[in-house]
């Protein structure tokens, strides 16, 4: 009786992200990755829209990594906040932090948090994007004060961390990926990687 096929190795799996959000989220995914720093510059472009902009730099670090990497399956993935088609990113600082919720407070933003997923030895290219709109409410200064002495959420576009503290500045989330408004939809990810010849549950 002769013994089965073997069946070919999974392609390496590399992370074109300094997230520590991002990383967290694919471990959940139990695939064995490497994570590499995309070089690519993140200034938005002349009238472009917060999701053209989120699409565009996802597929970019995706591709940079891609480049040096030809073998690997590369995940990139970005993330903007818009409210009213004004953009909002990383505030990087208390004062721009505070600026943005206090812009945030009692509206609803979209956060559009694109995902593309490149193998350049395989022929390989996709990208989509993620819509979640999220409704804050009404926020008082020493809310934002105090939420952002705890939380610190400097590293997070539009200045509010959901899957912490960030949940009691919310009146309602709507997304059909719900790991979206994190940092990276795994629904998504997970469609994409089986595309590229990743199966998660057959890895």
């Amino acid at each position: 009786m002769s013994a089965p096929p073997l069946r070919p190795p999974a392609p390496r799996v590399v992370l074109a992200s300094t997230s520590r959000y991002r990383r967290e989220l694919l471990a959940r995914l139990r695939l064995a990755f490497d994570v590499v720093a995309p070089e690519v510059d993140e200034t938005a472009l002349a009238d472009e829209t917060p999701a053209a902009q989120a699409g565009r730099l996802a597929l970019a670090k995706a591709r940079a990594v891609a480049t040096l990497h030809p073998e690997a399956v590369v995940i990139g993935s970005d993330q903007i906040c818009d409210l009213d088609g004004s953009a909002l990113g990383k505030p990087g600082t208390h004062e721009r932090a505070l600026a943005q919720l206090r812009r945030l407070s009692g509206h609803s933003a979209v956060f559009h948090t694109a995902l593309a997923v490149v193998c350049r030895s395989c022929g390989f290219e996709q990208c989509d994007t993620a819509a979640v709109r999220v409704q804050f409410r009404v926020l008082a200064d020493d809310e934002i004060e105090r939420y952002l002495r705890l939380d610190e959420p400097y590293d997070c576009a539009g200045a509010a961390r959901s899957e912490s503290l960030g949940i009691a500045l919310l009146e309602a989330i709507h997304s059909d990926d719900p790991t979206a408004l994190v940092g990276l939809p795994l629904i998504r990810t997970a469609r994409m990687l089986r595309a590229a010849g990743v199966d998660v549950l057959r890895a």
